[in-house]
């Protein structure tokens, strides 16, 4: 993977950063970083803001623009955006939440599927990411004091979802669904909100 590709990667997954923090994390100089960092900025890419420090100088922090997501969105955006329109225009509404609730049907079978063989709540998080991972999120698991966290650094259908925000609301019950009344999941960041990513918080119901 290039350089510039790395550096967007970190960025994505990891939101707003200093060269130093990107040169330690990609192993490069630090001027090397800035230098890739200002070209990305050049280009529209990349933004800035500086932040205050007690002592010294302010830091800089790095983080993706409008632009720069856009380079992460799904490449059949545009057709996936006209077949919608194709179906609500001859099928209507009722037949546009039709094929909303069989993707989500379909969705849900295929991730029942592959978690069946797993017991614990953990095993079944894991097991998930996974499938996310490979379908395009950039999911990531975290621990938190209530129970769990999945994160999603990117979403493959944030345009299609824009325009049809019944797609946001199947993701989160498919999750729902996939494991049981034991636990709750709620959405706390939702990129289609402008938030930079999506997560799922995931505790017990007692």
């Amino acid at each position: 993977m290039k350089a510039v590709d790395r550096i967007l990667q970190t960025i994505k997954t990891n939101g707003a950063v200093t060269a130093k923090q990107l040169a330690d994390e990609l192993k490069m100089t630090t001027m090397g970083a800035r230098q890739h960092l200002q070209g990305l900025e050049d280009d529209g890419i990349l933004e800035f803001h500086d932040i205050k420090a007690k002592i010294g100088r302010p830091t800089r922090h790095w983080s993706l623009t409008a632009k720069g997501h856009a380079q992460f969105t799904d490449r059949h955006g545009d057709l996936t955006i006209q077949m919608l329109d194709a179906v609500e225009h001859v099928f209507g509404q009722d037949g546009l939440q039709k094929v909303v609730a069989e993707r989500e049907s379909q969705t849900f079978q295929q991730y029942r599927q592959e978690l069946r063989q797993y017991e614990t709540l953990l095993d079944k998080l894991n097991k998930l990411v996974q499938l996310r991972e490979q379908d395009g999120y950039m999911a990531e698991l975290l621990k938190t004091d209530q129970g769990y966290q999945l994160i999603e650094n990117h979403c493959p259908i944030c345009r299609a979802a824009t325009r049809c925000p019944k797609l946001c609301q199947s993701e989160l019950n498919i999750f729902q669904k996939l494991l049981g009344n034991s636990f709750q999941v709620s959405r706390s960041e939702h990129i289609i909100q402008g938030q930079r990513r999506c997560t799922y918080d995931i505790k017990p119901t007692s």
